[in-house]
């Protein structure tokens, strides 16, 4: 049997084999896992809703399916869910103090109730930023979700919850949705993995499976816990037509990547990177290089007012409008960034016309896809600041790099043009420690060692298994811790 104080620490994977070998029960991980959050949750804020009770059943009937010999490929491992993804009998309030819709869910979304038909329990909901609109970690609801890491720092979002829960140790595996970024952001911040599947991997359900910019992912400690639960959330659903078939599924020992050729770019274009930041992706890349990998550094002429005017707009303009009305008729329904949000997203939307608008996300698709006539991979940071201040909007005041101050806070992410690009998998992973100048606790309350980076690792269209290979070699020649300390 595994000891207590470790459980925490303790990856899907090797959970999995714990339970096979009779070593440990279902029942003692997740309450290890429940003590870990009554030590460290009240700091973090990482959950939006608890379902231990009710996990606790499950995990006493996952022991049993065990001991018989029937259980699932999941069976008996907690999985934190996203807040704003459904699940039945439960609100989505997407951080709204008065959700725009109070109605509990009739069902829960394909990818959940996937996960719990394989024997996942899902044993808390995690904290979002506000209808998810962007890469904050508080919400009216629910207060500020700290990064574990280091507690004056956000996690970002929007799956910032799911994130956050990882690094403080209080879940093994958790699941999030990326529009722009937020699964990778979070991930980064939080020094874990975050995978944004190729659209249409992961099924959802309509009419937004639709939107092509929309991936559901996992999120985890490890690159083989990753693509445990990527494995568990992939293939065709009967109620998604837009799902695509079932691929092999990824290893969880990902072959060599030697001979793989890595374009890597520190600073893409005039997008926003702080020297240490690009510095940490450049260390990665030559550890790589030194591995075998064929690493070339290459130039990218990516805009970022490009970038914006393809992002500002794209999405649910009626939600926004919602939002915005809402927030008229009952002042402080939203914090101000997501007014600021919302505001933007509206004029966005009004300053391209659809053929525009059209146009630009094809050419700045092609300007990802074209690298892989060259290459089988590219890394690039995916935030371009080390650490975003708990519970700030920066509206008031912005976000600097180096110094520069950004328009908005969102540019500081890397990652809206691999939405845009929303064939190519892109996993994130950790790059190093950048030390800030005043540091605070972390979720134990030790001194914070620093904050974590990360990098994008971008394959070919629905090249997955690249993807994860090259993310397995990175982990093997630069490791990082599994949890914040």
């Amino acid at each position: 049997m595994a000891v207590a104080a470790e459980l925490h620490s303790l990856g899907a994977g090797a959970a999995l084999a714990e339970f096979a070998a009779r070593r440990l029960s279902p029942l003692e991980l997740l309450d290890g896992l429940i003590a870990r959050a009554a030590a460290v949750e009240p700091a973090v804020n990482a959950f939006a809703e608890t379902l231990f009770e009710r996990a606790r059943a499950e995990a006493a009937e996952a022991e049993e399916r065990w001991l018989s010999g029937t259980a699932r490929p999941l069976e008996g491992l907690p999985v934190a869910a996203k807040e704003a993804q459904a699940l039945a009998g439960h609100v989505v309030s997407d951080g709204l103090a008065e959700p725009l819709e109070p109605a509990p869910a009739a069902r829960s979304a394909f990818v959940l109730q996937r996960l719990r038909d394989a024997g996942a329990i899902i044993h808390a909901r995690t904290t979002t930023s506000e209808l998810c609109c962007m890469p904050a970690s508080h919400a009216s609801r629910w207060g500020v979700t700290r990064n574990p890491w280091d507690l004056g720092t956000a996690v970002g979002g929007s799956s910032g919850g799911s994130a956050a829960a990882l690094a403080a140790g209080t879940t093994p595996l958790a699941t999030g949705t990326d529009l722009g970024g937020s699964i990778r952001a979070p991930a980064c911040l939080a020094g874990v993995v975050g995978f944004k599947p190729p659209h249409g991997r992961v099924p959802v359900e309509p009419p937004l499976n639709l939107e092509t910019w929309l991936h559901v992912g996992p999120l985890a400690r490890s690159v083989a816990d990753a693509a445990l639960l990527a494995n568990a959330m992939a293939g065709p659903h009967g109620g998604d037509q837009a799902s695509l078939s079932a691929a092999p599924p990824l290893p969880a020992e990902p072959g060599a990547a030697t001979g793989l050729r890595v374009a890597v770019c520190p600073r893409p274009g005039d997008l926003p990177v702080a020297t240490e930041v690009a510095a940490n992706a450049m260390a990665v890349a030559l550890a790589l290089a030194e591995a075998g990998v064929e690493v070339e550094e290459v130039r990218l002429e990516w805009r970022l007012e490009e970038i914006g005017a393809a992002m500002w707009g794209h999405g649910d303009l009626s939600r926004a409008e919602a939002a915005l009305a809402a927030e008229r008729d009952r002042p402080g329904t939203l914090s101000p960034y997501a007014v600021e949000c919302f505001n933007r997203s509206l004029a966005g939307a009004a300053a391209l016309a659809p053929t525009q608008r059209t146009a630009l996300e094809r050419r700045l698709a092609r300007s990802v896809i074209g690298l892989f006539d060259r290459f089988d991979a590219l890394i690039v940071p995916t935030m371009g600041v080390a650490a975003l201040a708990a519970g700030e909007d920066y509206v008031e005041r912005p976000l600097l790099v180096d110094g520069v101050p950004l328009d908005h806070f969102c540019d500081a992410a890397l990652t809206p043009i691999f939405n845009i690009a929303s064939s190519c998998p892109v996993i994130t992973v950790p790059s190093g420690l950048v030390q800030l100048p005043n540091p605070g606790p972390t979720a134990t309350g030790a001194p914070s060692p620093g904050v974590p980076t990360g990098i994008q690792i971008a394959g070919p269209p629905h090249a997955d298994a690249i993807a994860f290979r090259l993310a397995a070699a990175v982990e093997r020649v630069a490791p990082w811790p599994q949890l914040a300390p």
